[in-house]
């Protein structure tokens, strides 16, 4: 079955990470045995031919860079323009991966439909379609620079990332949007960029919401019924997404998924974190909705963290092939598990764009 995955931090593996994508998981793994410089060396899960033998033929990927001022003990940029710097390195690395024909970037409807023409004709090796998107907005200079971004091809970005940011607070921070919030938010409107409320503090997350009347969705959420945490969308704050018409990607990171997580220390399979966790996010947020419309995949894989911190069933991302088999145990229709695999975000997409 096809599948969208709404938020693969690919970029950042490739340029802070130094892994070629181009290569099979197993090489990349082989390449980083004994490095410890990242906690997730040689467990990465996420490789352009991992990603084709899971028919993972479209994504979110993301530019990312923080800035961080001096108070702030967060790993991040000094400056936001060595952030936006940063963000355009990562911009390069995706057009290298175009005119290796490896990806395309994905702008608008038309382009959605030639990529599925293309992926359905199985004609040679199957080129990645992406959309492309900025999380966290430390790295906007000025306004100015969200629009070079949007003549670059950005259709979604989210405000904040972790902690105190430039324009709304994020994960592990308490506070609001401001001015330079809203302003920001005017603009997201004015350029009918996808807004994505991952990340968000409660507090930013309904100063936003009452501000902000464009096109919003979760690209890498979980829900706070099962892990009580401000990462974590509470059932008011899902219901306020349904009714605005996002779609909400579920997240594989261990973490998130289940309560007491200690990370460096927990044990995926001790801890029973498994593919089933993603489904009982899916089935909560399908029960709140009423129906299926509104959730999808946004598993934010190798986004800092590989095979040490994610489902014990998932060893690369092709394994998100055993999604619809679980879907279809718990009594999801062949249509439900395709508008949950990708047709939801698809058509999310279609309707914003059009």
């Amino acid at each position: 079955m096809f599948i969208f995955d709404a938020h693969l931090d690919l970029a950042m593996n490739a340029m802070e990470w130094n892994r070629d994508l181009t290569l099979p998981v197993s090489e990349i793994r082989e390449r980083e045995k004994g490095k410890t410089d990242k906690p997730d060396r040689g467990n990465t899960t996420v490789s352009f031919p991992a990603m084709r033998k899971g028919n993972v033929g479209l994504c979110v990927a993301t530019q990312i860079a923080r800035y961080v001022k001096k108070e702030n003990p967060l790993p991040g940029w000094h400056s936001q323009h060595q952030a936006w710097a940063q963000t355009q390195g990562q911009l390069a690395w995706y057009k290298a991966m175009e005119k290796a024909r490896e990806m395309v970037q994905i702008r608008d409807t038309e382009g959605l439909e030639n990529h599925f023409k293309l992926w359905e004709s199985n004609k040679g090796k199957k080129t990645i379609g992406y959309i492309l998107s900025l999380e966290g907005a430390d790295s906007i200079v000025d306004l100015s620079y969200l629009e070079k971004s949007h003549e670059s091809g950005l259709r979604a970005i989210g405000p904040a990332h972790y902690g105190p940011g430039v324009y709304a607070h994020g994960t592990d921070s308490v506070g609001g949007i401001g001015v330079k919030g809203r302003e920001l938010l005017k603009k997201i409107e004015e350029l009918n960029l996808i807004l994505d409320a991952t990340h968000l503090c409660d507090m930013s997350f309904w100063e936003t919401m009452d501000v902000y009347n464009g096109p919003v969705w979760a690209s890498h959420q979980l829900c706070r019924k099962f892990v009580d945490h401000n990462r974590q969308f509470s059932d008011e704050q899902l219901k306020e997404l349904i009714s605005r018409k996002a779609v909400i990607g579920i997240a594989l990171d261990a973490w998130m998924m289940v309560p007491n997580w200690v990370r460096g220390k927990s044990d995926p399979k001790e801890m029973g974190v498994n593919l089933e966790i993603m489904i009982n996010n899916m089935d909560h947020i399908c029960q709140l909705a009423g129906n299926t419309n509104h959730v999808g995949i946004g598993t934010d894989l190798d986004g800092g963290f590989g095979t040490e911190q994610g489902p014990y069933d998932v060893d690369t991302i092709s394994d998100l092939q055993k999604i619809p088999a679980l879907l279809s145990q718990r009594g999801y229709s062949e249509t439900d598990i395709q508008k949950i695999t990708s047709q939801n975000f698809i058509n999310f997409l279609k309707r914003v764009w059009r």
